[in-house]
């Protein structure tokens, strides 16, 4: 086997400084385009590659970003979060930065996790998605000056980098075609109310409603656990009401999965008797009966882009640039049903 050549031994080949090959290795701009090439050329023939321990010391960096998977977030919605890594660990390939995932148990114990990446594991950042509208998360990191970015906004503590999926248009959209179609009694299966987009999405609700001068019933929306679970109990409670909604908006396609089976159990079909639309384009919802109508959630782009907005934060751009709010868009298959409703 060839034996490892170290930074002196290619620079005593190159005949060149150690701190001018280093500076070339690094891409600094104090060294012309010629000896960077030079050195890059002759460290691949040579098969020479930087110490990644010692680079971290010189630099002062764990050139480590971590990743908390907050509860329930290990439970639900699986194929949302692993397109989400995928684009985030697509776009740390390019940098030097690896990725650390950890899990939270449970909301009280979730900031034990974020102090354990923070204070012993000394990440450069962190990133998380999920966000509340309190949320001791963004406090607790804030507290800290350590730089972060999260999937989704909050009204908690200074402007921070996040990219997020307005469920406000979901809502909005998804209500306003049911009242299209001559709906005038529709239901919201909302997912928790301590995520911010639970807010969004009744937001956009409640705006679909008010444009179309229809009265709003607190009682057709039930907020509920993300999960078929959730949404087979909120359907029930919705469908036993004395006046059952004849279209219902879920804030999840597993939630809406469960109002199906919930419509089932009444003797009434997903679709034709009961209208259904969910969010966030769940794999599962092409193969429901009938296939569920959505609104996209590009999660793998979002993925990306919250790394290089963490990284344009980290590199001191302003924050109040590296905030964006993304539009889904409305995939029709065939659970909202047809204007048969206009019937009603």
């Amino acid at each position: 086997m060839k034996q490892r050549i170290n930074i002196v031994k290619l620079a005593q080949h190159l005949g060149l400084s150690v701190s001018t090959v280093s500076k070339a290795l690094n891409g600094r701009e104090d060294v012309s385009k010629a000896t960077k090439q030079r050195v890059l050329v002759a460290a691949s023939e040579l098969g020479f590659s930087p110490d990644p321990a010692g680079r971290r010391l010189r630099s002062g960096t764990s050139e480590t970003i971590g990743f908390v998977l907050s509860y329930p977030q290990a439970h639900f919605a699986q194929p949302f979060f692993l397109d989400l890594m995928a684009g985030i660990d697509q776009e740390l390939e390019k940098t030097p930065y690896q990725l650390v995932i950890v899990t939270g148990r449970s909301i009280e114990s979730e900031i034990d996790s974020f102090r354990r990446l923070v204070e012993q594991q000394r990440v450069d950042a962190v990133m998380f998605g999920r966000t509340r509208k309190e949320d001791a998360r963004i406090q607790f990191l804030q507290d800290r000056s350590v730089p972060f970015a999260t999937l989704g906004r909050s009204e908690t503590g200074n402007p921070f980098p996040f990219v997020d999926i307005d469920r406000t248009v979901a809502g909005r959209n998804g209500t306003a075609r049911f009242i299209g179609l001559g709906h005038r009694r529709i239901g919201l299966l909302n997912t928790p109310d301590y995520l911010m987009l639970s807010h969004h999405l009744r937001a956009g609700y409640m705006a679909a409603l008010d444009a179309a001068n229809l009265s709003f019933d607190p009682a057709l929306i039930v907020d509920g656990e993300l999960s078929e679970t959730g949404g087979l109990a909120g359907a029930r409670k919705l469908l036993a009401m004395k006046n059952p909604p004849t279209a219902i908006m879920c804030g999840h396609d597993l939630i809406a999965s469960g109002a199906m089976q919930a419509i089932v159990e009444t003797g009434k079909r997903p679709g034709t008797d009961v209208a259904i639309i969910g969010c966030d384009n769940h794999p599962l919802g092409p193969y429901l009966n009938p296939p569920l109508t959505t609104f996209s959630a590009p999660t793998q782009e979002a993925g990306q882009r919250m790394v290089q907005l963490l990284l344009a934060h980290m590199s001191g751009k302003p924050v109040e640039t590296l905030q964006e709010v993304w539009s889904p868009e409305l995939i029709l298959r065939s659970s909202h049903g047809s204007e048969f409703f206009q019937k009603a």
